[in-house]
Formats: structure tokens, C-alpha cells, sequence
């Protein structure tokens, strides 16, 4: 009897559906360099050099000073599942139950959901906890425009790269931006019947769509990913994706066949555990700023 890894076995494809369906896939491609160092801690080397100082024209040069020390973060997002399988279900449902609609419905419905809104509400969480730039002042078409400049130009002061910047914003967000006072628009008729209005960029900062619900402060974790009662609407977030470091450690994905252990007996069991987290770099706090209802 077989064990399929889908992990190994469908790799590529599950990429392939994580980097068209997951909005935060571009956080997780940020400071590739960074590793883990045991098996649950990253520790983030910071430091702090002194600036140059007046050169006498004597022999020897200024002694600078040089500052050390580690960030550590704690992995603490770890979650699994595992569905039992009757063969006969699989066969009486037409197919329907099959694993690999499991699979595709469980990510679909479930896992991508559920990285996305984890992911946002803990840069929600971090940039709390370092005080970070979150406003909550009420964004409509009158003022976008200018809360967006601001936090540009704040970014731009404290010397974030230009480019590589997103803009993940809300739906509603999204159709206010299209409607702001003091955007220029460019119209595309493709045909009589075809008109984009699409705004895919604003200064170069790519726009990204991000589902309302997977844009709250907190959620509970209890039995999937829900929204906690006391939860706010985070409207839209300015990032530059060098701030943050978003790994995903451990992908276990494994399906087990009939009679291939004394659990199985004459049925399926699929199981997937994923084991990952977000955290916010303290020294470039100021790549992030945020919008949260009040």
C-alpha cells in the first residue's frame, strides 16, 4: 500500500495556487538571507555603526564605534488537520470527496484564508507592540489621497526603498481609491462592451486586493480562523516588504491509503500540518503604515 507526500509530489502546483490566491505571498519572499538558527527561534542580527568624523591629515584615523546585538522571534503559528475517508463515500458521492478535491477545497477555503489573515493581523500586532505609524482617521475620496502622500512622504524621509513599496487595500478601499479627488485616471477601451478602470499601481506602489475578512486586527484560531468578537477592520496597508520576515518553516502534506497502517483500516487519511509566522523588523519599523477603523 502507498503513502503519497503531497507536499513533495504536488510542490509546484501548490506554489502555483499560493502565488495566485494568497494576497501576503510577496511578504513572504522578503530577506531570503535570513535562516533559522534551532528549531523554533530566528534571531535577527541588528547593528548600529557611527558616522564619520573631520580627518586632521595626521597619521592614523578616527576610531568609530560599533554596536551588536539579536533580535530573536519564536515561531508560534503551528496548526494541523487530518480527514478519515471512507472509500465508499469517495465512490457514492461521484467522485466528490475525492482527495484531491479535499485537498483543493481545504486550501481554497481554509489554509489560504486563514495564512492571509494570520499574517496581517500580526503585523497588525507587531506594529502595536513597537508603536508603529497605525491612523484612524475615516479614508473617504476627499482625503485619500492625501493620507497616502503623507505616509510616502514619511517613508521617503526615513529612507524606505521606492521600489519593491505594496499597497494592500479592502474592496471598499479599493472602489474609494478608484473615485479619490486628485488621481488621474487613464481609461482603456478594448471594444464598445470593454472598459478597464483597473487601478493597478499609484507612484509605482503596486495595489494589491486583499478580502475584507482577511483584514482584521484578531482572530480567533480555536477551530479554523474566525474573527474575534472585539476585531477591526484594518482598511488598507502601505508596506515596503524588507520591514518583515514571513516564513513558512515546516509543509507536511501526506495521504495515506487504504490498510497502509492499523488507523487507516479500509479507508483514506489525508493530514497536513503547516508551521510558520510573521514578524516585524524593529529597525525598519518605518517600511509599514497602516489604516484601522476606529
Amino acid at each position: 500500500m502507498a503513502v503519497y507526500d503531497y507536499a513533495e509530489t504536488f510542490t509546484q502546483l501548490l506554489q502555483q495556487k499560493y502565488a495566485k490566491e494568497l494576497c501576503s505571498d510577496a511578504l513572504a519572499q522578503s530577506n531570503p538571507q535570513v535562516k533559522f538558527l534551532n528549531t523554533q527561534t530566528i534571531k535577527l542580527p541588528r547593528m548600529t555603526v557611527s558616522g564619520y568624523k573631520d580627518h586632521t591629515r595626521t597619521i592614523g584615523f578616527n576610531t568609530g564605534t560599533l554596536g551588536n546585538d539579536w533580535e530573536a522571534k519564536k515561531l508560534a503559528h503551528d496548526r494541523d488537520i487530518e480527514f478519515w475517508i471512507d472509500p465508499m463515500d469517495i465512490d457514492e458521492t461521484n467522485l466528490t470527496l475525492s482527495v484531491a478535491n479535499i485537498q483543493n477545497t481545504f486550501e481554497t477555503e481554509q489554509a489560504i484564508p486563514e495564512k492571509d489573515s494570520y499574517r496581517f493581523s500580526k503585523l497588525h500586532a507587531e506594529m502595536t507592540a513597537f508603536s508603529g505609524r497605525i491612523n484612524t482617521t475615516v479614508i473617504d475620496a476627499a482625503n485619500f489621497l492625501e493620507a497616502f502622500d503623507t505616509e510616502m512622504a514619511y517613508m521617503d524621509e526615513a529612507g524606505v526603498p521606492e521600489e519593491g513599496r505594496i499597497l494592500y487595500v479592502t474592496p471598499t478601499m479599493r472602489k474609494i481609491l478608484k473615485e479619490a479627488e486628485g488621481i488621474q485616471r487613464t481609461m482603456t477601451v478594448m471594444s464598445p462592451s470593454s472598459i478597464n478602470r483597473k487601478v493597478h499601481s499609484l507612484d509605482d506602489v503596486t495595489i494589491k486586493m486583499v478580502p475584507a475578512a482577511r483584514m482584521k486586527t484578531k482572530y480567533d484560531f480555536t477551530e479554523g480562523c474566525v474573527a474575534a468578537e472585539d476585531a477591526k477592520q484594518i482598511n488598507w496597508i502601505l508596506i515596503h516588504t524588507s520591514c518583515v520576515v514571513c516564513r513558512d518553516k515546516y509543509s507536511y502534506i501526506k495521504l495515506f491509503t487504504p490498510g497502509t497502517d492499523s488507523r487507516t483500516a479500509d479507508g483514506y487519511l489525508y493530514q497536513n500540518r503547516n508551521y510558520g509566522d510573521l514578524f516585524l523588523l524593529e529597525k525598519k519599523i518605518e517600511g509599514c503604515a497602516m489604516n484601522v477603523s476606529a
